[in-house]
Order: structure tokens, then C-alpha cells, then sequence
């Protein structure tokens, strides 16, 4: 990606759909009677509305462009904060919602990391430096979570390794 706007455009877009999805889990989590779960997605969701204003700003006077949905060049054809399994349900328990969340952070990551490592515009390598470093700690973040959770968790859908638990 070799135009600023157009990074910045992916960016915002990135961001909306990353607290769509942290609301969407909070709700699930309020479903589930999670209350400290609901509560950290409501945050991450904050945090998320926080980087989309962040990314807006660092627009500065530019002019974001409005992208149809096609327009987009996303890793899979979908955002990397999108859904791209059988998503959010209020059956759901928080060792899913939380493996969910992190894939999509993970994503997110490798997204902008991507970007970074084939750009050839400075501007668009450093902001998406600062985005993919902004991802990680937010990764860093749910995997404390999840590993609060983990002694309570069976084989996660998103787990690839994931062994029976008579240890096969």
C-alpha cells in the first residue's frame, strides 16, 4: 500500500469494525453473566473507538477516502477484525469470545505489520509500525486475559493444536 490515504482509510475502517466486534462480545458476555469479561470488551471497545479517532486525526487535513466495500484489499477479502467463522451468538461462553477476540487482534497485527514490511512510502511504513505495535498490545492483553481463563477452557474452534484432554 503506497498511498497515505488509502492506509489511513483501511485503518479507520480496521477500527469501526474492531469495536463493533468488542460490543458485540460484551453484549454476548452480559448473556453469559461475564461481568468481568463484558467489562474488558467494553473497554477494548473504547479503546478501539480511540484508535479510529486517532487514525482520523492522523489524517490531519487529508482527506480519508469514502471506500466501497469492494474497494477495500483486505488479507482473505474480509477486514481482519471481521467475523470469518461462525462469529458472535449469546451461547457463546469467554474462553471463546476471548480466543475470537484474539484472533482478530492477531490479524489486525499482521495486517498493518504487513503493510509496513512491503511499503515502499515512509509515511505509510511508519504509521503502520505504530498500528501493528498499538495491535500487540492489545494481543499482550488478551492473552492475560485468556490465560486467566485457560484452566477453565477445553479445546478452543480456533485452537489448531488442540489435544483431548486424556492427553493424546
Amino acid at each position: 500500500m503506497e498511498d497515505i490515504n488509502l492506509f489511513l482509510a483501511h485503518a479507520v475502517e480496521l477500527e469501526r469494525e474492531a469495536a463493533r466486534r468488542y460490543e458485540e462480545l460484551a453484549d454476548s458476555m452480559r448473556t453469559d453473566g461475564n461481568v468481568a469479561v463484558e467489562a474488558f470488551f467494553r473497554q477494548m471497545a473504547v479503546f478501539s473507538r480511540k484508535h479510529l479517532a486517532l487514525a482520523v486525526e492522523r489524517g490531519g487535513f487529508r482527506q480519508i477516502p469514502a471506500l466501497t466495500p469492494a474497494e477495500y484489499v483486505w488479507p482473505d477479502g474480509l477486514s481482519p477484525e471481521q467475523f470469518d467463522w461462525i462469529g458472535v451468538d449469546c451461547l457463546i461462553d469467554a474462553n471463546n469470545a476471548l480466543a475470537l477476540a484474539l484472533d482478530g487482534e492477531r490479524r489486525g497485527r499482521a495486517f498493518y505489520a504487513g503493510i509496513a514490511a512491503a511499503t515502499g512510502d515512509p509515511e505509510v511504513r511508519t504509521m503502520a509500525r505504530e498500528f501493528a505495535e498499538e495491535e500487540a498490545e492489545h494481543v499482550a492483553e488478551l492473552e492475560k486475559w485468556i490465560g486467566r481463563y485457560a484452566p477453565q477452557s477445553t479445546a478452543s474452534p480456533l485452537s489448531s493444536n488442540a489435544h483431548p484432554a486424556s492427553g493424546g
